[in-house]
């Protein structure tokens, strides 16, 4: 207990400064190559998104091997190392960088034009909320300013109903591994007795292969999907005239996280069945006792797999459609909403499962989190697979809004 708030405090401040880069990352990027058309900024973030997932690579081979098998504290140096490395590396490289001046923040802005829209107050004494009684200073004038606030209310509706999106999306870093931990997780090293020594026997049978590795199905999707739909699926769409706009490629995007979701309460199904027959298997997990059903946690793998293709049609596209359709002034901005409804997705789901988890819920489990007779997890990924599909016909819908009333305006 007494170590609980500087560890929460220590995760809040690690969620910010990734949330941060990541935005910045993202925005600095997209304006190198915003001059270079569309098809450029579409590449960009394609491969910004891969850039992502390498790192990812290293994090699931090494980092959750050392952290489950060897020592959790060692594990959690080795990404310190890494970020005190990019931060020295990013100095060194800041002179080759193109910087360009700051225009102003519109946050206030925008507040003041909501205000003058919602308030009554705001209304009456409109010309001491207009931004046109700013001093003058560099950025856009008070008329882009309401032409910039009336383009980002088309976009928040578009980009909110990617929040159920994100819900099924860190499933894979949540349930999923509280379902993957109750599944056989066989040796990293299985061998034969009758051809390895016995020192060779006793060493392999000390490490289990990671839980996180599961991850990797989905990380290896992104690294394969990605230089595919870059260099090969894109342009062959572009020549046909057949290329998806990004609300389109959002929309299939959800359909495979649907899936994914669909094909876990399956697993889970299936896996309660062994539970409640009590076929099941003790496995010891770090330093903690888990008891598994004899299924292969490699039939986690198509629920990974899916929610990776996922990611290439909901989250690259996301981005891209942000950033694309956000005013020139608010690019950074509408970037920084994006990352923080997928962050709003992540805590929905996270109180879902609490709210699940109190007495009488589908999760309530008090001695053994997913193996209760009264746990039923696979309930909570149907439900979720019905708020998904629910969203998804709304998306759909409030899309074709937002591209015709575009297309009207244009």
């Amino acid at each position: 207990p007494y170590c609980a708030a500087p560890l929460y405090g220590a995760l809040l401040l690690t969620a910010l400064a990734a949330s941060s880069a990541r935005v910045n990352l993202a925005a600095f990027g997209a304006d190198q190559v915003r001059d270079l058309g569309r098809d450029a900024t579409r590449r960009f973030f394609n491969w910004f998104y891969w850039s992502v997932n390498v790192g990812a690579v290293f994090a699931l081979l090494v980092v959750a091997f050392v952290q489950q098998n060897i020592d959790f504290l060692l594990g959690y140096s080795l990404p310190l190392g890494c970020v005190s490395l990019a931060f020295f590396i990013f100095l060194f490289a800041t002179p080759a960088f193109i910087s360009k001046p700051p225009m102003g923040s519109q946050v206030s802005s925008m507040l003041k034009l909501a205000l003058r829209g919602c308030c009554p107050c705001g209304r009456r004494d409109s010309v001491h909320l207009l931004p046109d009684q700013r001093v003058p200073q560099p950025g856009p004038s008070p008329q882009e300013d309401v032409a910039n606030f009336q383009v980002l209310v088309k976009i928040l509706p578009v980009m909110a109903t990617l929040v159920p999106y994100w819900m099924v999306y860190f499933q894979m870093q949540s349930t999923y591994v509280l379902q993957g931990l109750r599944l056989h997780i066989p040796r990293l090293f299985p061998t034969s007795p009758t051809n390895t020594s016995a020192v060779l026997r006793a060493w392999a049978s000390d490490y289990t292969i990671p839980e996180a590795w599961l991850l990797l199905a989905n990380v290896v999707a992104v690294l394969i999907l990605v230089p595919l739909k870059d260099h090969l699926l894109d342009p062959l769409l572009l020549r046909c005239q057949l290329l998806p706009s990004a609300l389109q490629k959002m929309a299939l995007g959800m359909f495979f996280g649907f899936t994914s979701v669909v094909v876990a309460g399956v697993l889970e199904t299936e896996r309660l069945r062994y539970v409640h027959r009590n076929e099941t298997v003790p496995q010891v997990i770090g330093k903690d006792l888990h008891w598994a059903a004899p299924l292969s946690i490699w039939w986690q793998i198509p629920q990974y797999l899916l929610i990776g293709i996922s990611e290439i049609f909901a989250s690259i596209p996301g981005l891209e459609f942000a950033y694309g359709a956000a005013p020139r002034t608010m690019q950074s901005a509408i970037l920084g909403i994006f990352f923080c409804l997928s962050g709003l997705g992540s805590l929905l789901g996270s109180g879902l499962v609490a709210v699940l988890s109190l007495p009488g819920g589908w999760m309530y489990c008090p001695t053994d989190a997913g193996n209760g007779r009264s746990c039923r997890m696979d309930l909570y990924f149907f439900l979720l697979a019905g708020i998904q599909a629910v969203t998804a016909a709304l998306f759909i819908w409030i899309a074709q809004r937002y591209e015709s009333t575009r297309q009207g305006s244009a």
